[in-house]
């Protein structure tokens, strides 16, 4: 009872979340994190031209990154359970901005892939990490509203580094883009020194002294949501970096030139934002289940749109409608995944996760330059991601819970 009067006394003392400085930083973590696999993909289409990269070895570059973010979502996990959310909040960020900070040193290859090592490690742990964050620190009745809105600064990370690769890149290089990225996050760290920890692990900690064991992810309360999200976060991981990060390449091999597969790009990336909105308007309204559902399924329309169009006007059409919806099911399983499990479970629970699918962002770019360097059309490779698609649409529709209103924090461990 104690415990229970503690944790709703913090909670009347809590603002709206907008307004909170927690859920402000937290939110720099998506926007530093899509900055990246913006700015990433399209200084591929430099470094291609620069070093003589086949289509293979751009893949490469791309999962060598999502398997840093693989080992960092579950070695993130684990100590911020451990040891609290604060301090991995402040080391992944540091992490990701001097990985991308020493990237404008690079000179080849193999030196990009050790600093794109380096990055995914730092995003991989603070992205799951801030979900989880923002989620113990906002009210109840905002939890999934407060996450989504914060992972739509993904929206403003995309669309910065589209900005500068489209008015920057072009003429003084890739470079000077990784070093205006890397100094900002930098900095995020500075101003999350004096953050607090989260009240609700604090508290959970302080009522169970032992580590609660990773086999209870798989036990009976929590065995469905652990399904539906390994599931999930696999199939939107391999959708998205097979698609996202080859997008302005792609662009550009239907035949329009380097400014203007970058200036196509920067159109269809604004309706990252709208998706975003609607995402977290309907989520306290219909639920997660239902909103996860409607935004894959729509993302997996859009994708077979976006690879069968042949002309300008259904180009920028579905891949507007890939923004929207993709984005959307991203911020909904954001939301999603930390209401899953409780607070001392919740972090590895993510990390977990978000580390299985991380390998859908290992295989996808790697499967995407290898079909392009076999000559496969666009439109067959976009019919993967389809089918890809609707497997985690019908999954969480199928036997995913509901955690709209759900008081995760009293189940039993």
């Amino acid at each position: 009872m104690k415990n229970e009067l503690t944790y709703r006394a913090v909670e009347k003392k809590d603002v709206p979340f907008w307004k909170s400085k927690s859920w402000r930083l937290g939110a720099m973590g998506f926007l530093f994190d899509a900055f990246d696999v913006a700015l990433f993909s399209f200084a591929l289409v430099l470094l291609a031209e620069e070093w003589g990269l086949d289509a293979q070895q751009k893949g490469l570059l791309g999962s060598i990154n999502s398997l840093g973010m693989a080992l960092g979502a579950v070695l993130a996990g684990s100590l911020a359970d451990r040891w609290g959310r604060r301090i991995i909040f402040m080391g992944t960020l540091l992490l990701f901005g001097l990985g991308t900070s020493i990237s404008a040193l690079a000179t080849g290859f193999w030196m990009m892939m050790v600093f794109r090592l380096l990055i995914g490690l730092g995003l991989g742990g603070e992205v799951p990490i801030a979900a989880a964050y923002v989620s113990e620190t906002a009210r109840s009745s905002e939890k999934g509203r407060a996450v989504v809105m914060a992972e739509s600064f993904w929206a403003v990370g995309w669309i910065l580094a589209s900005l500068i690769s489209y008015f920057i890149m072009p003429e003084y290089g890739w470079r000077i883009a990784f070093l205006m990225g890397g100094i900002p996050a930098l900095y995020a760290v500075y101003l999350r020194r004096n953050l607090g920890e989260s009240q609700v692990f604090l508290q959970a900690k302080a009522a169970r002294k032992t580590e609660v064991p990773l086999r209870q992810l798989f036990s009976t309360p929590f065995r469905r949501g652990t399904i539906t999200l390994w599931v999930l976060w696999f199939t939107i991981n391999f959708a998205y970096y097979g698609m996202f990060l080859w997008l302005p390449s792609i662009v550009l091999d239907k035949g329009f030139s380097l400014v203007q597969s970058f200036g196509y790009t920067v159109a269809m990336t604004l309706m990252q934002l709208p998706g975003y909105l609607m995402a977290a308007w309907l989520i306290e309204i219909i639920g997660r289940r239902w909103v996860l559902t409607i935004f894959i399924v729509g993302t997996a329309i859009s994708a077979y749109g976006f690879g069968a169009s042949g002309s300008l006007a259904t180009l920028l059409l579905f891949g507007g409608a890939l923004n929207f919806f993709n984005l959307g099911a991203w911020g909904a399983l954001y939301a999603y995944t930390p209401e899953i499990y409780p607070s001392l479970l919740r972090a590895r629970g993510s990390g977990y996760a978000s580390g299985f699918g991380r390998l859908g962002s290992i295989i996808a770019p790697y499967t995407v330059g290898f079909l392009l360097a076999a000559h496969l059309e666009t439109s067959q490779i976009f019919w993967m991601f389809f089918a890809v698609l609707m497997i985690g649409g019908l999954t969480v529709f199928l036997i995913g819970p509901e955690t709209k209103g759900r008081r995760v924090e009293e189940l039993h461990l």
